[in-house]
């Protein structure tokens, strides 16, 4: 019985973490290209970047359809990685991190499947942008879900 209440527990946190770190993945996304947009020689798209989300947040079903579009794509891949994390007992942060970034860039590779063809170095530099939102999110989720990680029960006085 306390097996199973503790991996309970653990797929509770896992999806909790999950949920937090897409929130923290793409407000991520956003203030990245605010910030690279001030940049001299930026790309004009990223002045759009950064209001485009102010619309979001007038409309709340756009909102709702950007978070439940960013959790299709990345839902598979991240339920992959955390299961590694879970079954192994990772809870290095560096490579919940990674993890994070890998889910993001396949998440982008699903809706833009052409991406790494496009020699376009905007569109390169665009695919950074989500692996480091990732990145952010990988840490999001290690603080919540990740510094645990572990289906095993931790031994007393260790």
């Amino acid at each position: 019985m306390a097996m199973a209440k503790h991996v309970s527990k653990r797929v509770l946190m896992m999806l909790a973490g999950y949920l937090v770190a897409v929130s923290f993945g793409l407000v991520s996304v956003v203030a990245i290209y605010a910030v690279l947009s001030f940049l001299p020689n930026a790309p004009a798209y990223f002045d759009i970047m950064g209001i485009t989300p102010i619309a979001a947040l007038a409309v709340p079903p756009v909102a709702m359809f950007i978070y439940a579009l960013t959790m299709v794509v990345t839902c598979a891949q991240t339920l992959m990685f955390a299961l590694i994390a879970e079954f192994f007992s990772l809870r290095n942060a560096l490579l919940h991190m990674v993890f994070g970034a890998g889910a993001a860039v396949g998440g982008i590779a699903m809706i833009w499947p052409r991406a790494p063809e496009d020699i376009d170095p905007e569109r390169w530099l665009d695919i950074g942008i989500v692996a480091a939102a990732g990145l952010i999110a990988g840490l999001v989720y290690w603080l919540i879900a990740g510094r645990d990680a572990g289906f095993r029960r931790p031994v007393a006085g260790r």
